[in-house]
């Protein structure tokens, strides 16, 4: 059997949900015993969105082999629980790196470069690389942006050859729009979707599958309207309805036949119908929890839900286990102070402190890891929450009140957190952290051990600075344990305070590799104990 290609676009507005549709798609297909693996195209110039504000564009996720990627991937592991790599995220800055590169090694002696069919070739081969290991029955292949944008134009460009030169049985187009609702006509709109079709018509692609978001039921009527005006089969008219959950999705979407109208479309016989006991067992505790536990998220970039993703989805996948819903509350680090951390963690049974760059919120941190240090409230820190935690404890328990990352406070003279060796040198930016998933070896009786059940883990990283290793007896002699050090460099990965409830920091990301079918033990255990602890 020929590898199958779905391309899923998306028109009319942007953050319509074309990553979740995709995903959902794929698990339905994953479902039905096909292998399915799905990849992003983005058109920003960026190489990849490491060095993007998270405000700019969400959170930067990170794959095992170390690409840093667009927070769609995250959804795609989540929904398939399979590990995504670095080929499956592709942005234009990529495409055009990787063509002037050749071109000045000569592989286009004679020619003059352009978008066609330079560029596009360049996108049509990486399109079709993940088909090429004979690893997969389908690839799915979200374009980002929306159709009509000037940057999405070679995208759309080389899925018009691609459509044009494969077996139309191995081609398949889903594209993605708005159905709005006008409360004051009190009607749904079909025009926005039927400019948004009659453009991607006009580049050349004809959708086989037309997805209409919308707040309100798509009547037989409109469906049909829209199918007439757009081209396409009455029946592949299809609507993804605002859901209560992410998770639900992949139900609407079989309910609503889109699996069926691929596999078919594909030419794909004799398939079993989807098994999704697993992920409905998970949805049936999600919607029927319970208790609810109050955490606040502390971190910099609380203002947009994106910018913390994965960790907020780790919550929910761990809530379930737990049989509790977990409310997350947002607390900007910027504006906690020591004054007023008490009034800003009242009544939270845990706080989380978030990862993030850069010296601004630092000191917030600070503050609210002091005071759950003081009080007992279960404390877990990640990356940079892990970093502060330390630097709290040098001030406050050690009595090194200049206790700091050099990353803020170059002159410190207790950098308790230094850059890494390997990064001093390093001026470029991009790319050059210490990224992907590595090793760890926990602690006999420690509490990392205990959460693990393991005494070796492997877990991601996204991070430049480390604890400084020359301070490690000090730390211990006062009470803060180092339970998890990398095998090979002995950097420090997990500390912990033994005398407190719950108290644990890593330098790595355990939120990257948390589903709803495999819920991180780390975010799990301290969900345990948020809900045993009676916040004050």
């Amino acid at each position: 059997m020929n590898t199958k290609y779905i391309f899923v676009t998306g028109g009319v507005a942007s953050s319509l949900g074309k990553g979740i549709i995709a995903a959902s798609l794929a698990k339905l297909l994953l479902s039905r015993g096909l292998r399915v693996t799905i990849q992003k195209f983005d058109p920003y110039i960026n190489i990849d969105p490491g060095t993007l504000n998270p405000y700019e564009h969400g959170e930067c996720y990170v794959t095992e082999d170390g690409a840093e990627t667009d927070l769609d991937l995250g959804h795609y592991e989540r929904f398939l629980g399979i590990h995504t790599s670095k080929a499956n995220n592709v942005t234009t800055g990529k495409i055009y790196h990787t063509v002037i590169t050749k071109e000045r090694e000569g592989a286009y002696l004679g020619k003059t470069v352009q978008i066609v069919p330079h560029i596009t070739d360049e996108i049509k081969r990486r399109m079709l690389l993940l088909g090429k290991t004979g690893l997969y029955d389908v690839i799915i292949t979200e374009v980002g942006g929306t159709v009509g944008d000037m940057e999405s134009q070679p995208f759309v460009e080389a899925m018009r050859q691609l459509q044009w030169e494969m077996p139309e049985e191995d081609f398949l187009s889903v594209h993605l729009t708005l159905v709005p609702y006008l409360k004051a006509a009190q009607e749904l709109k079909t025009k926005p979707t039927q400019h948004s079709v009659q453009e991607l018509q006009a580049q050349g692609v004809h959708p086989d599958i037309i997805v209409c978001r919308t707040e309100k039921e798509l009547s037989a009527e409109i469906r049909r309207k829209v199918a007439l005006f757009c081209n396409v089969k009455p029946g592949h008219v299809i609507q993804s309805i605002d859901a209560w959950s992410i998770y639900q999705v992949p139900f609407n979407m079989h309910e609503e036949h889109l699996d069926e109208l691929v596999v078919n479309k594909l030419g794909l016989k004799g398939l079993p119908e989807p098994d999704l006991s697993a992920l409905r067992a998970f949805v049936d505790k999600l919607r029927n929890p319970s208790k609810t536990v109050d955490i606040a998220l502390v971190g910099k970039y609380v203002a947009l839900q994106d910018a913390y993703k994965s960790i907020e989805e780790a919550f929910v996948h761990a809530g379930v286990a737990n049989g509790c819903k977990v409310q997350v509350h947002r607390v900007l680090s910027d504006e906690v102070t020591a004054e007023n951390v008490a009034s800003k963690l009242k009544g939270m049974a845990g706080v989380f402190v978030a990862p993030g760059f850069g010296e601004r919120g630092l000191e917030g941190k600070v503050h609210a890891i002091r005071y759950v240090r003081e009080n007992g409230i279960p404390f877990l820190g990640v990356c940079l929450g892990m970093q502060m935690c330390v630097v709290e404890f040098a001030r406050n328990v050690l009595g090194h009140p200049d206790a700091a990352s050099t990353e803020a406070n170059p002159g410190t003279s207790y950098p308790i957190i230094d850059l890494m060796e390997d990064q001093k040198s390093t001026t470029v930016k991009g790319g050059t952290m210490r990224l992907g998933a590595y090793d760890c070896r926990l602690k006999e009786g420690s509490l990392a051990r205990d959460i693990y059940g393991a005494d070796l883990i492997r877990e991601r990283h996204r991070h430049r600075y480390e604890f400084n290793e020359a301070y490690t007896a000090e730390f211990e002699s006062a009470g803060m344990v180092i339970s998890g050090r990398n095998p090979e460099t002995g950097l420090a990965e997990v500390v912990e305070l033994p005398t407190h409830p719950f108290y644990i920091g890593v330098q790595f990301h355990p939120e990257y590799r948390s589903t709803p079918e495999q819920p991180h033990p780390l975010f799990c255990r301290f969900i345990q104990a948020a809900s045993a602890f009676l916040p004050r």
